[in-house]
């Protein structure tokens, strides 16, 4: 029986490539198989067979028998999957441990000092990207809030402020008690999240949207460059950079300018 697209589409979800796919089919089918067999079968090329037959026992797919040649046995797909996500979560439990260890240890010292020296070379336009998909863009501007000194200046959307409070404001309210000052533009500044906001930042309400921009400290200014309305989350997308030019002189004076027409 051959899977049906979806079948494998679903397999693809969960981390098996192209390869792990057709050969954990293909030994569904046969029960046992050798290398060689399953290749045949799963029309892979013989000499991967043997790497993705060991990468499929690793994630808990299939498992190796003691013999000559090794034959090997597909797991039952509920069993697999079952035994597949124990292993993913182990393995995450041990790179986060080794993140955590790597953090404290003089390896990020070092790490840093080579990203100071680095940026000493760099120009400003260098310092840019576009990014896609909400996700990377908080990812993104965690990484600029967490970095900020001085100040965090942000124009937002209803659903904007929603969300800032939701993924930010845990970093947004470490970074007010570590003396950065906060202002925050946004139609509707009321609710839940605007009570939470007013202690930590000076809130204003603005009549019509301006969109989604950030300026931290006059380095980086980030600006969203779709309508969070209008498309699904995975669609957004920012742009984002660290010239300090357009930082201080082009989005900052944007933002005192309709603060300024704003009131509290």
């Amino acid at each position: 029986m051959i899977a049906s697209q979806e079948v494998l589409d679903a397999l693809k979800s969960i981390g098996l490539n192209l390869y792990e796919r057709k050969i954990y089919v293909a030994l569904l089918a046969k029960g046992v198989a050798t290398a060689g067999e399953v290749s045949e079968i799963a029309k892979v090329p013989r000499s991967r067979s043997y790497d993705v037959l060991e990468s499929l026992a690793d994630k808990g797919f299939v498992v190796p028998q003691p013999s000559k040649p090794i034959r090997y046995i597909a797991l039952a797909p509920k069993d697999a999957l079952e035994r597949a996500k124990d292993n993913m979560e182990r393995n995450h439990k041990e790179t986060i441990d080794r993140m955590d260890k790597t953090k404290k240890s003089p390896i990020v010292t070092e790490l840093e000092q080579i990203y100071k020296d680095g940026f000493k070379t760099v120009q400003p336009f260098d310092i840019a990207g576009t990014l896609k998909g909400r996700f990377s863009m908080n990812q993104q501007l965690k990484v600029l809030f967490k970095q900020s000194k001085k100040n965090i200046n942000i124009i937002t959307t209803e659903d904007g402020l929603n969300e800032l409070y939701s993924k930010h404001y845990n970093v947004l309210k470490k970074a007010s008690k570590a003396g950065v000052k906060l202002k925050i533009l946004a139609p509707n500044a009321s609710g839940k999240p605007a009570e939470a906001f007013s202690g930590i930042a000076e809130l204003k309400a603005i009549q019509k949207p301006f969109g989604r921009v950030v300026t931290v400290d006059g380095e980086y200014f980030a600006v969203a460059l779709t309508d969070d309305k209008k498309i699904h989350q995975s669609q957004d997308v920012l742009f984002w950079s660290g010239s300090d030019h357009v930082a201080t002189s082009v989005m900052e004076p944007f933002f005192s300018h309709i603060w300024e027409q704003c009131k509290k």
